[in-house]
């Protein structure tokens, strides 16, 4: 007995900017999906837009899409500041909505649209975007088998020159995916935070920022993130008591490296000191089959909306995400005093 087909799930798409094309594409190509109206504030993106997707319908306005009866979800592309009001509308009209990063300006806004969404029975996906990268996924499996064995730290480095952004610094901006990194794969959200940085181009938007992010288990986390740097780098030191563990998501042939590699106790000397024994050994590069994280995560909202499953990067880890970013914002104005994350 054939299955019937799984139902339309109409998209519609507010901000054809720098990931508004990315999601009308990755929707446009999957079976019982249409991309119903796009919008944008730029007539010239509009242009792009319907030149993009023959026959797809284009408006400024966004109740055009919050509120139209022949649209089922929601993708919010646009920036930041943005993000709660647009959410909120979708919500109460009773659609899902994928929301790009950061769910909103601030922990409280996420807590009112994560109460929303409960509300009114609706799935809310936040784009963290790397939680769906391969490579993140394929540590996340290990982890979690205890391969590395007890974590010790984790570094991350996330810098490049631009793109700057005037509507929030490069700890909002680029520090929210090393954050949701970290919480994903240790399971966990920070207990305090500590930030320093550097407000070079604007006023009061920093360009670089370095957090120290302090994880139960006695697990310490760092981030260096810069938009003012002259290489692209994207990479993750994992440091257990087992393996260490490097990603570099710049190198698609070879993103995952173990090194056996550790420091281990031995035994007391003959005069009573305590001898740490440095341990060299294999470096191993597992099989890590690529795929596009974005056409991934735009998967899982789809499929979040026929099966009414949150999905991985729901409300709650957008929100965990953020008040780790308002600890940083508050530890940077305070020259890295520690600031405490508030609770979930």
């Amino acid at each position: 007995m054939m299955s019937s087909p799984a139902p339309l799930v109409r998209i519609g798409v507010i901000g054809f900017g720098q990931w508004g094309p990315n999601h009308v594409r990755n929707f446009s190509l999957m079976d019982g999906v249409e991309v119903v109206r796009v919008c944008d504030s730029s007539e010239v993106r509009l242009t792009a837009a319907r030149k993009f997707l023959r026959g797809v319908a284009t408006t400024t306005e966004a109740a055009a899409i919050t509120q139209a009866a022949d649209i089922d979800a929601v993708v919010v592309a646009t920036p930041t500041g943005t993000h709660f009001a647009l959410v909120k509308a979708a919500l109460e009209a009773g659609k899902d909505v994928l929301c790009e990063k950061p769910l909103a300006q601030t922990a409280a806004q996420c807590r009112e649209l994560a109460g929303l969404a409960l509300k009114h029975g609706r799935i809310l996906m936040v784009g963290h975007v790397f939680l769906y990268n391969s490579g993140v996924l394929h540590l996340k499996t290990d982890l979690d088998r205890g391969e590395l064995g007890r974590i010790y730290y984790m570094d991350a480095v996330r810098t490049n020159l631009g793109p700057v952004r005037q509507d929030v610094g490069a700890i909002y901006d680029l520090a929210s995916h090393d954050i949701s990194i970290f919480n994903f794969l240790l399971g966990a959200q920070p207990l305090e935070v500590s930030a320093t940085g550097n407000s070079v181009l604007q006023a009061g938007i920093e360009d670089v920022g370095f957090l120290t992010l302090y994880y139960p288990g006695n697990i310490v986390c760092h981030a260096h993130t810069s938009w003012l740097n002259p290489r692209k780098v994207r990479q993750l030191t994992i440091v257990g008591d087992h393996k260490m563990a490097v990603w570099d998501d710049m190198n698609n042939l070879e993103p995952i490296r173990y090194y056996d590699k550790g420091v281990t106790a031995d035994h007391y000397s003959s005069f009573g000191e305590f001898q740490m024994i440095l341990r060299d050994g294999q470096i191993t590069i597992p099989k890590v089959k690529m795929s596009e994280p974005l056409q991934k995560q735009d998967g899982e909202f789809i499929a979040s909306v026929r099966s009414r499953q949150a999905p991985i990067s729901d409300a709650k880890l957008g929100l965990a995400v953020v008040l780790a970013i308002e600890a940083a914002m508050e530890s940077l104005k305070n020259h890295g005093r520690a600031a405490k994350v508030g609770s979930l």
